[in-house]
């Protein structure tokens, strides 16, 4: 049986791998170039992305390494990380109402082959107010998180009117894609 690496820092996608049943895994955090070409669709942004991640790792015989990119779109402007809580303010006031994008990308790795593969959930917030956005800031710190919000935090229970797509994708991590794409990897690595 392969070694699992989980290649990210984010205590999200730690708790999704386990959820799933993979819970003997080792987490290592890859420092990888995130620019990427200017003509890139958000799908195949984080996939370059999670590649490059995947690159930075030197893997063993025995491993397999999951790396991950996710990044939120409105009107396909990339919405990153905030630097700070007025830029945080400002980035869920500009969801506010309306329908974004989450795009995550996911490399799988061994020392012999390579899968990508990216999925898409739009996320609809509802009008919120400018207390409402300052209450969540305050009081959540999104500072580590793409589009400065996290679905499974308060303002996701109470500004989030709909979703489709994966809800875990939107935290960071689609574990039902992953689940059913690394059991094909898994298949194909030599014993």
């Amino acid at each position: 049986m392969a070694k699992m690496v989980l290649a990210s820092a984010s205590p999200r996608r730690q708790e999704l791998l386990a959820r799933i049943g993979i819970t003997d895994f080792e987490v290592r955090v890859p420092q990888a170039d995130e620019s990427y070409p200017p003509q890139l669709t958000p799908q195949e942004i984080v996939c370059h992305i999670s590649r490059n991640k995947s690159l930075a790792l030197a893997g063993a015989e025995d491993e397999v390494v999951i790396t991950a990119d996710t990044m939120v779109f409105l009107d396909d402007k990339r919405l990153g990380k905030p630097a700070d809580e007025a830029e945080a303010r400002a980035m869920i006031a500009r969801l506010a109402g309306h329908e974004h994008s989450v795009v995550t990308g996911v490399t799988l790795r061994s020392i012999d082959h390579e899968r990508s593969f990216s999925s898409k959930s739009k996320v609809r917030f509802a009008t919120l107010t400018e207390e409402q956005i300052a209450y969540y800031v305050e009081n959540y710190h999104p500072m580590d998180k793409a589009g400065a919000y996290g679905i499974q935090e308060w303002i996701g229970y109470t500004g989030i009117e709909s979703i489709e797509g994966s809800f875990f994708n939107v935290m960071g991590l689609p574990v039902q894609r992953l689940y059913r794409e690394l059991e094909c990897f898994i298949e194909r690595l030599p014993s």
